[in-house]
């Protein structure tokens, strides 16, 4: 049977986690951090410490992935830790909650965007729609053809970050307002409330695990990604952060919804928030771009498995990518993108996907206790710093039950239903032939 073909290095694997990470998020969530923490060294304080949250997260996955260098990534490190039930039910939420529900959402905001800038006459679902088919394609033609073109949408990107930084410079006068209002309030909860949308915006490094089975070399590869891709987005978080407070201070940012717009007008006037509409519309694509290159691995490892359709376990054979998989991710975000239940679904993907995330960092803590053998990269002061990312995941969930129980007990329905999906699948499995062998 035909395999996925190895064919990606270090520097793909850098530019897939930092596609995945760079959204809109960076554009837009500053002004919801300042309105938490109206003080600088606060406001710079919360996105340091998203930064080492997320690089704690790089350690852990980038030992995982020495030790399990296969597709699907995080969904093989579930099932040889615990069970395949664990695995199906991840690739189960992925596929109709996290990945495609996020992919919907986001192809819509690029759609509005770029319908924003180019007044070109189309609806917001239809140009989405067409962006998630033509992107299906694209990664159907090959990973080279995927990762080339995360890659050049991941410049592309960094681009856009250069000009508001270009723009932040020219601004000479300094802040309206520096600010420091502390005084005599407490400061924990406010902190863990500016947390929530930092910890979006560093979201998504993980799924760079998916593509491990098309590495050349994934025990060095996707370690390399990982740890440059998260210490390379948090330099930059930090920076658009330093000249957001620096051109508009903490009043000015915590006044208005688009801080990207804000700035960029005033040194550029419209001219300049046009550009950076444009710059925020290439970046949502970049990060559909990298959805529909990792997301796909895990269906195939389910389908290797025996726990899902066959068919998308096929390997195209000149291609030698699961286009069926890949369809498949593509068809499900377009019926959510035109369905419009898209911003239901975001409202309960971060509980699952951050529950997940903090098992996955429980992985680690097994596998150091099975296997007594070394897997090359060693996540540092394990196990404190993996049960401080567990810790931190199991808060997020547990902020977002408390804020909106409806959407998370939604989530989690979707998550209890793929139980009874894994058992049929499993009886499948038993009355057909046996499962496919895994490479």
């Amino acid at each position: 049977m035909l395999i996925l073909a190895r064919r990606l290095g270090a520097f793909d694997a850098t530019m897939i986690v930092m596609g995945g990470i760079i959204g809109s998020g960076i554009f837009i969530n500053p002004y919801v951090v300042a309105r938490q923490l109206h003080s600088v060294p606060l406001i710079l304080a919360a996105w340091l410490a998203g930064g080492v949250i997320a690089l704690l997260g790089a350690f852990i996955y980038a030992e995982l992935g020495a030790r399990r260098p296969e597709a699907g990534g995080q969904y093989a490190y579930l099932r040889d830790a615990y069970h395949p039930a664990a695995a199906f039910m991840y690739g189960w939420g992925l596929l109709l909650v996290v990945q495609s529900g996020g992919m919907a959402a986001v192809a819509v905001t690029f759609a509005r965007y770029f319908i924003e800038v180019t007044h070109i006459p189309i609806g917001d679902a239809l140009l989405a729609t067409l962006t998630l088919v033509a992107l299906t394609v694209i990664n159907c033609l090959g990973v080279r053809a995927g990762s080339n073109t995360q890659t050049v949408l991941m410049l592309l990107k960094l681009l856009a970050i250069a000009m508001l930084v270009g723009a932040a410079i020219t601004l000479t006068g300094g802040s309206h307002s520096t600010a420091t209002h502390i005084a005599a309030r407490p400061l924990l909860g406010p902190f863990a409330a500016a947390m929530t949308p930092v910890m979006f915006a560093y979201g998504g490094w993980q799924t760079a695990s998916f593509i491990a089975g098309e590495l050349k070399r994934p025990a060095r590869d996707l370690g390399i990604g990982m740890l440059a891709g998260v210490i390379g987005v948090v330099i930059i978080y930090v920076t658009v952060n330093v000249i957001f407070l620096r051109a508009l201070g903490t009043d000015g940012l915590a006044a208005t919804t688009t801080p990207a717009s804000a700035l960029m007008r005033l040194a550029l006037g419209e001219r300049g928030a046009t550009l950076i509409a444009l710059g925020i519309a290439i970046s949502t694509l970049g990060f559909l771009s990298q959805s529909m290159l990792t997301a796909p691995r895990v269906y195939y490892a389910m389908a290797k498995d025996g726990l899902f359709f066959r068919s998308v376990a096929n390997v195209h054979p000149k291609t030698q990518v699961p286009t069926v998989a890949i369809a498949l991710q593509g068809g499900v975000a377009i019926v959510i993108a035109l369905s419009g239940t898209y911003e239901q679904i975001l409202g309960y993907v971060v509980s699952t996907d951050f529950l997940f995330a903090g098992l996955t960092g429980l992985t680690l803590v097994i596998f150091r206790r099975r296997e007594k053998t070394s897997a090359g990269f060693r996540a540092p002061a394990h196990p404190v710093t993996t049960l401080l990312f567990v810790a931190a995941c199991w808060l997020v969930v547990i902020g977002t039950a408390a804020q909106s129980p409806v959407n998370t007990a939604i989530g989690w329905g979707i998550l209890a239903a793929g139980l009874p999906a894994y058992l049929w699948w499993r009886r499948v499995r038993r009355i057909t032939a046996a499962p496919l062998s895994t490479t």
